[in-house]
């Protein structure tokens, strides 16, 4: 089986991309595959688990039930399920996707202060991650957006602990924001404003190439070598490369290790594995264990080494 075959052997939230990004596959093919992620599946799964006063689990980033005494961070919460979501490709479109997300605007509210859910709460990793879901499901989230804007550091990134005093960015907040800001400008269009501290962010992040310190040239956290899905909050090179990507920018030489790193992960047959798993609660596993083959990562890192080799 070639690994295009056995990506195609997948749930159809991996189908639809492989068919749109990998082969050759007429439109109406790719958007019939895209339309069956509302009904079977993992995408059909998740939404049948949202309760009834709209959340997922009970709460806007942690689940009502919890306590802080369980391993790791749960990611059953609403703000988490939104996001894989939206990473399966769920149709915004589609009636399952707008019933969900209005429940969601109308009664979830978040645990810091109360605020509705689509306006955001205080820290700028959670908001940037706000904003992307909120402009994919069609959420007017400009008000949050122009937020972001006027927390950007000087070095030109995003840190969640600027309101504790740091005045450098972290790498995992910048995605965050990136992401956001992304997805905010492939649907409105974005501005001038955006665009420009997007082009910031991105500065941020090929000054270090992509995972290494500024300061010293060391491997700034070793996490950030492995690709994990989903990634959730945190910051890897894959997810950092497929934003890239995404973006439309052109493949920049400050990307080459990062590339290679990736590169370096194919297993002899052709696939990628699991590099790490997030620990904490969720509603089920979307790939094998860490080690494993795994369609998302095999997915990701075929269509970033397509960009970056110049394959159509």
């Amino acid at each position: 089986m070639s690994v295009v075959d056995w990506l195609l052997d997948g749930d159809p939230a991996i189908r639809w991309q492989v068919l749109g990004d990998l082969t050759d596959a007429e439109p109406g093919e790719v958007a019939a595959e895209r339309a069956r992620v509302a009904d079977e599946g993992w995408g059909a799964r998740l939404l049948a688990l949202q309760d009834a006063d709209g959340s997922w689990d009970g709460g806007a980033c942690f689940p009502a039930d919890y306590t802080r005494d369980e391993p790791g961070q749960p990611w059953t919460a609403t703000m988490h399920t939104l996001q894989t979501l939206q990473l399966l490709g769920l149709d915004p479109a589609c009636e399952p996707a707008r019933r969900a997300v209005a429940a969601v605007a109308e009664h979830v509210r978040w645990e810091h202060d109360g605020q509705r859910y689509f306006d955001g709460e205080v820290e700028p990793c959670i908001n940037g991650r706000t904003v992307e879901t909120g402009a994919y499901f069609g959420v007017d989230v400009a008000p949050l957006v122009a937020r972001l804007l006027g927390e950007r550091l000087a070095d030109g990134g995003w840190n969640c602990e600027a309101e504790n005093g740091s005045v450098r960015s972290s790498f995992d907040t910048t995605i965050n924001v990136l992401d956001g800001l992304l997805e905010f400008e492939r649907v409105t269009g974005g501005s001038t404003a955006v665009r420009q501290a997007r082009r910031a962010g991105e500065e941020y992040l090929l000054e270090r190439g992509l995972f290494r310190r500024r300061s010293t040239g060391g491997v700034a956290n070793p996490a950030y070598l492995d690709a994990a899905f989903p990634y959730y909050w945190h910051y890897d090179v894959l997810r950092a490369l497929d934003y890239f990507r995404r973006s439309g920018s052109a493949p920049d030489h400050r990307m080459a290790e990062a590339v290679e790193v990736v590169r370096a992960r194919r297993r002899p047959d052709g696939r990628w594995p699991l590099d790490r798993v997030h620990p904490g609660r969720v509603h089920f596993a979307l790939d094998g264990g860490v080690g494993e083959p795994s369609r998302w990562n095999t997915l990701r890192a075929l269509r970033v080494l397509g960009w970056w080799d110049g394959r159509p």
